[in-house]
């Protein structure tokens, strides 16, 4: 069972859930909520963020105030010119959050393989993100698109090759 999250100090203070004018305390307001969404979603292995869900980490009832939607997608826009995050619509509702960048991601599969001697196996991607293999490690509950593009890098280094199951949403993965 996983501890709470601690909030950092600015978390309960109010003037931080307003956008602010002055871009010198906006640019201060702005990482320190982009390090909270990281450390936050790290913390509770969240990997998509949806900007109009009033979810605990965009709202603080104990000061009664929220993050409103412009200053999420503000905020998160900030994490993806950072490579921390993507957009997965053009309505900028729902956003992948890459606590761990791609290759950050490919280093942790390059190490699982290694650890557990898998090089020449076949999984597929199931077993990697949800498999009795991985349970205690960092691949476990990992988002499938996030272990879909770290396949990618791997698969442009030479490391695996991937193969398509018999429906779209089964993938096949060689390590080699």
């Amino acid at each position: 069972m996983s501890t709470a999250f601690a909030f950092p100090y600015f978390y309960n203070y109010p003037p931080y859930f307003t956008l602010q004018p002055v871009k010198e305390t906006r640019d201060k307001q702005v990482a320190l909520w982009c390090s909270l969404i990281l450390s936050y979603c790290q913390h509770t292995k969240t990997f998509i963020l949806d900007t109009q869900a009033d979810s605990q980490l965009f709202v603080n009832n104990s000061i009664n105030r929220k993050l409103n939607s412009e200053a999420r997608i503000a905020i998160l826009d900030e994490l993806v010119a950072q490579g921390r995050a993507e957009w997965l619509d053009k309505g900028k509702t729902q956003c992948l959050i890459l606590w761990k960048r791609v290759d950050e991601w490919a280093a942790v599969l390059m190490d699982f393989v290694r650890t557990y001697g898998l090089s020449g196996s076949v999984m597929t991607l199931d077993e990697l993100t949800g498999g009795d293999d991985v349970r205690g490690t960092e691949l476990f509950g990992a988002h499938r698109e996030v272990v879909v593009r770290a396949l990618r890098l791997l698969e442009t280094q030479g490391k695996l090759s991937t193969f398509k199951g018999a429906t779209p949403e089964e993938v096949g993965v060689k390590f080699t």
